[in-house]
């Protein structure tokens, strides 16, 4: 009987980390840390670009920590990123970086891991102050000023527009702190410029969302001047929608993140401007404020609140 309880929960338990959309792993050993670093979509380049970085990062100081990196299928599958934060208290990590899929939903299984004295650094998308304060927690967000940086693509996409114009604003997914505050920088920028904001719809971070968004704003809006995407994927696909409407050259389009895509667009005009956040540095400042504070043996509580980090306007 033993036995055979002991075969289902190995297969159990094999069957859940099938599931993982898991990138190759390096385990520690001899002692050093274990630091997961759990990402969002990496079907976005910018994750992709995020994990690059980290591995590099982790080559670099083989001999100081062990990563193991994760990411989900889609920007919205926050039930397969907790399942993974889940694994990752089982594997006993030391430390999770982790850029939530959401803002509220990821906090919870946060609480266990803390509880289970794993130290957590927060990258990317902050998790929602209200609900770490409900939960008791202090979680340390490494990252850019998401409002800042979309203020200063807004304020440099108003330099082409004027007073009165009507622009569209594709934002990410509605319920992460990140997309709220670039479309808080984008709508700072057009007041500041007395343009129209004549909706704000989420692309979800993808490009095939934010082609059917960017898409359904044309057709509603006919004079539309201008599309604010709160990420290059969205952005790609809004460039795709303006081509489509024969509107190349007449709507103007931002982004945000300077994905590799998105480059030869800014140099042939179709894109406007983005924002640099440096993405194969952001999990790099979470790793090393993670190695940080367990070398100085320090316990969740006496994290630094933040640690911002910097973001850039990229033209042409």
């Amino acid at each position: 009987m033993i036995t055979r309880r002991f075969a289902l929960k190995s297969l159990a338990v094999m069957a859940v980390l099938a599931a993982f959309p898991m990138s190759q792993a390096m385990a520690a050993e001899g002692g050093k840390p274990k630091v997961a670093l759990v990402m969002k979509s990496l079907a976005n380049e910018f994750f992709q670009t995020m994990e690059e970085g980290a591995k590099a990062h982790q080559k670099q100081h083989a001999a100081e920590y062990g990563l193991i990196a994760n990411g989900i299928k889609d920007e919205t599958d926050t039930t397969a990123q907790i399942k993974i934060i889940q694994q990752m208290i089982v594997e006993k990590v030391d430390a999770i970086v982790l850029a939530p899929a959401d803002s509220k939903a990821l906090v919870p299984v946060v609480k266990e891991a803390v509880d289970k004295g794993v130290l957590v650094v927060n990258i990317d998308n902050k998790l929602d102050e209200a609900a770490l304060k409900e939960k008791g927690l202090v979680v340390p967000f490494v990252g850019p000023d998401n409002r800042k940086g979309a203020r200063l693509v807004g304020d440099y996409l108003a330099k082409q527009l004027k007073a009165g114009d009507k622009v569209g604003i594709l934002e990410g997914v509605s319920t992460t702190f990140n997309a709220q505050q670039r479309t808080a920088g984008f709508q700072d920028a057009m007041a500041a410029a007395k343009v129209k904001v004549v909706g704000v719809q989420s692309g979800q971070w993808e490009m095939e969302k934010g082609n059917l968004v960017a898409s359904a704003m044309l057709r509603e809006n006919p004079d539309l001047k201008a599309l604010l995407c709160g990420n290059d994927n969205m952005a790609l696909g809004a460039v795709a929608a303006v081509k489509t409407a024969g509107k190349a050259g007449q709507v103007k389009v931002v982004g945000y993140d300077n994905i590799n895509a998105i480059k030869p667009l800014l140099k042939d005009g179709k894109v406007l401007a983005t924002a640099d956040q440096y993405a194969a540095k952001q999990a790099v400042f979470g790793i090393e404020t993670a190695l940080n504070a367990i070398k100085a043996k320090k316990s969740q509580k006496d994290l630094p609140a933040a640690v911002e980090t910097k973001v850039d306007l990229v033209t042409k």
